[in-house]
């Protein structure tokens, strides 16, 4: 979990909740940023570590569905500048770019606890699976490395903080288990 304070300027929250490998089950992860208290962007889903959504997400967006069906604010999709909605991301993903304040205690704070609360019922019901963990865990794995590889936190860290130090907090600490691809300037550039 990370929070980064730059005052009204900038505010971010990420946490990324890995179940226990024994348990085949997605990764909660949470995105909730403000710019200048007046653009807000917000993404709450369980993202499957499966490579085909059918064996991973299905069996769990039913939980999901009908907490998102309540907030229209946030259904949106997102653009596939950094990610790709088909990987890694649920089809019940709550998104959500907005400028009115207001939706954060009315749709997205309930909405946020909703699911975590329904992710927290799922890691206490589930029955371990202890001889799919060395896959489940090699799923995470992939999970952190696509992830490291994408994140638009980097830029502003790099901005920040310098670039070593960017790469080394996005690979790691944010995503820990990442493997860490070298790539060229071109390769970076054409990101």
């Amino acid at each position: 979990m990370t929070y980064y304070d730059a005052g009204d300027n900038t505010q971010v929250f990420n946490s990324v909740w890995y179940p226990n490998p024994k348990y085949n089950l997605p990764v909660l992860g949470i995105d909730l940023l403000s710019f200048n208290q007046k653009k807000y962007l917000a993404i709450v889903d369980f993202q499957p570590i499966h490579e085909n959504e059918e064996d991973h997400a299905l069996p769990f967006e039913e939980h999901l569905k009908p907490i998102k069906e309540k907030y229209d604010s946030l259904k949106g999709r997102m653009s596939s500048k950094f990610y790709d909605e088909t990987q890694f991301f649920s089809q019940e993903m709550l998104f959500a770019r907005f400028e009115d304040e207001s939706i954060v205690n009315k749709d997205l704070f309930p909405a946020f606890q909703e699911y975590v609360q329904t992710h927290l019922k799922l890691v206490r019901e589930t029955e371990p699976v202890s001889e799919e963990m060395p896959f489940i865990l090699e799923r995470q794995k992939a999970y952190d490395t696509y992830s490291a590889q994408r994140d638009p936190a980097t830029g502003l860290f790099a901005a920040m903080f310098g670039e070593e130090w960017a790469d080394g907090f996005v690979y790691d600490f944010l995503f820990a288990l990442s493997s860490k691809k070298e790539e060229s300037k071109q390769e970076v550039a054409a990101r």
